[in-house]
């Protein structure tokens, strides 16, 4: 009987040892630092130029198209001078119709018939002229008018060259990292399968 209690208490003891270990061992695990992982593959933004919006106006300002070859967007080029060359293109051409017509008005108000609209193809005055006094004023009119509209064009063109670079050099330097997103959101309700839109902002760091 002695022994039987003897044998007990021994059991209970390493028992109890046994527990005491195991929980202190849980508690060791508990209190270890977290280890820092240091992912390599992420690579630093690119700095950013502040002045680089700026320069890149400035240039196109200077000559239209040199701020798209600063930006590096090179196939811009041809799109600028094309767009300014025909708004230039329309004003030329309008202007020497205006002056066509002016000139030719000028001269039937002095008394004489031999501006162009009055003389045959071999250069002889014609009994009635194939343009009248009228009609040259209104083609002056409308000469113009088309000038003058060609002309905003043309300074419209010139100022959306230099509005393109400026904004082309902003958006080269926009944080398109995917660490920081901003995408739409839409999920079906399931209890009265109805619709819900909104938007996602995630922002990892």
């Amino acid at each position: 009987m002695p022994n039987k209690l003897l044998f007990t208490g021994i059991l209970t003891c390493l028992l109890c040892f046994s527990s005491f270990t195991q929980n202190k061992k849980k508690k060791q695990k508990k209190e270890l630092p977290k280890e820092v992982v240091i992912d390599s593959i992420v690579k630093p933004s690119k700095p950013i130029n502040p002045l680089s919006p700026a320069k890149a106006a400035f240039y196109s300002a200077i000559l239209p198209g040199l701020g798209q070859a600063y930006n590096k967007k090179y196939w811009k080029i041809p799109i600028v001078y094309g767009a300014i060359g025909t708004g230039v293109y329309f004003y030329i051409n309008n202007n020497k119709e205006y002056n066509r017509f002016r000139d030719a008005y000028k001269r039937r108000l002095a008394g004489f018939n031999d501006d162009e609209f009055s003389l045959d193809s071999q250069g002889n005055p014609l009994t009635t002229p194939r343009v009248s006094t009228e009609r040259l004023e209104d083609a002056q009119k409308f000469y113009r008018r088309n000038k003058e509209i060609s002309l905003l064009v043309t300074i419209g063109l010139y100022a959306l060259n230099i509005i393109d670079a400026n904004v082309d050099a902003h958006l080269l330097q926009y944080n398109v990292d995917e660490n920081l997103s901003l995408s739409p959101h839409y999920e079906l309700n399931q209890i009265d399968a109805s619709s819900n839109l909104g938007l996602t902002l995630n922002f990892k760091f």
